[in-house]
């Protein structure tokens, strides 16, 4: 695929590096002219485009990296003109904003994946496979905590304004590991309580979110995302019947990428345990790039979706209404 990139930023230059295969960066539009032009030149054949009916011109596919009032209007606009879509999380701003996109890719016959890129990280995706195959017992409960700790300014930025984000760090972070508890269920949210809070940062947005999610068999979610978490910090754990999975670190400042398995004997006691260790640089963003060609050659659903995006939003909705 030639590939456009709608929104050059720190998001769309990963996106742009991630790209692997005989797929390319063909094309980059940013409303910074300048960010459009930085980023074709760091990718030979990259052509940077004035507007973006010439980046669709140019373009089999659309990676949309811009803010969270744009992502809806920027991929329908690419799903008009007949590409394929990879849109950042979370999508929109609410699910009202997104639900349109669903019927208009079915529409297209496109491919739209949404950027829940934690999925393809090692440990989350050893982790899916060891529930999967059935070691682990039936799923109970998840426990799961996600934070950084915000920089100068960051009551300032784009993610502080509503009108722009939709929310705090409830739509920012918290997304994903909505998106994360539900693919390990299996299972949709039928019981939604939470609280957001603005404890340190002076914006009119979320800075701590605590949610409690059940599945209608019972399963259920206790989930915490933090923008005061001062010492960046990712943790989720699964707990089944016959074992525990922790998932922790997702490399760089969050710390070594690691995924412990617990299994429970038969005799109770301490458990028999493996810890599996990912260290390096984040493979998830050109693990979900693969994921995403694949699924358009093959004309399979992608893993993170419209309707994944869909069903985390709501989630996201209903906790903000309260």
């Amino acid at each position: 695929m030639r590939v456009g990139i709608a929104g050059c930023g720190l998001i769309g230059g990963k996106r742009a590096a991630a790209i692997r295969g005989s797929d390319s960066l063909a094309a980059a539009y940013d409303v910074v002219p300048a960010r459009a032009a930085a980023l074709a030149a760091r990718h030979p054949g990259a052509q940077a485009c004035g507007s973006l009916a010439d980046l669709f011109a140019r373009v089999d596919c659309v990676v949309v990296a811009a803010t969270n009032d744009q992502l809806a209007p920027l991929a329908t606009q690419a799903l008009q003109a007949g590409k394929h879509v990879v849109m950042e999380k979370p999508g929109a701003r609410t699910a009202k904003e997104l639900e349109p996109l669903l019927a208009l890719a079915a529409r297209q016959g496109l491919t739209v994946k949404v950027g829940f890129n934690h999925r393809f990280h090692p440990a989350a995706q050893k982790a899916k496979q060891l529930l999967d195959g059935g070691a682990c017992g039936p799923l109970m409960f998840v426990r799961a905590r996600y934070g950084h700790g915000g920089r100068v300014g960051y009551d300032r930025e784009w993610r502080a304004d509503p009108a722009i984000a939709g929310g705090g760090e409830l739509i920012d972070q918290g997304v994903h590991l909505i998106d994360l508890a539900r693919w390990y269920f299996g299972a949709e949210f039928t019981q939604v309580d939470g609280r957001t809070a603005t404890f340190f940062w002076k914006m009119p947005v979320d800075d701590n979110a605590f949610l409690t999610l059940a599945t209608a068999e019972g399963q259920v979610a206790h989930l915490h995302a933090s923008c005061t978490e001062w010492k960046n910090l990712f943790s989720f754990e699964i707990y089944a019947r016959d074992a525990k999975l922790h998932l922790e670190g997702l490399g760089g400042s969050y710390g070594v990428e690691r995924l412990y398995h617990y299994q429970m004997r038969p005799e109770m006691g301490p458990p028999d345990t493996v810890i599996y260790e990912y260290p390096g640089a984040d493979q998830s963003w050109m693990l979900e790039w693969k994921d995403f060609a694949e699924a358009v050659e093959q004309r399979r659903p992608v893993c993170g979706g419209l309707d994944d995006a869909l069903a985390a939003l709501r989630v996201v909705d209903t906790v903000y209404r309260r």
